[in-house]
């Protein structure tokens, strides 16, 4: 299946999750602020929102300043 993150195409087997996504970018959902079509993705719900074909996702990596 094919997804949209960032504005680029990336490739996951069916019945992928938003934190496969993620591992497969090399991101951790700890870090990460996630937006699937639109609407966001609680941090707590990463590994059980299962993505589908042509889903749009944004990703946000958290920074911390000082």
């Amino acid at each position: 299946m094919q997804v949209i993150a960032n504005g680029a195409a990336v490739l996951l087997p069916d019945g992928s999750t938003v934190a496969d996504l993620l591992a497969s970018m090399g991101l951790g959902g700890k870090w990460v602020l996630v937006e699937r079509n639109g609407e966001p993705v609680h941090r707590a719900d990463l590994a059980t929102t299962v993505l589908a074909e042509g889903d749009r996702l944004e990703l946000v990596r958290a920074v911390a300043g000082g």
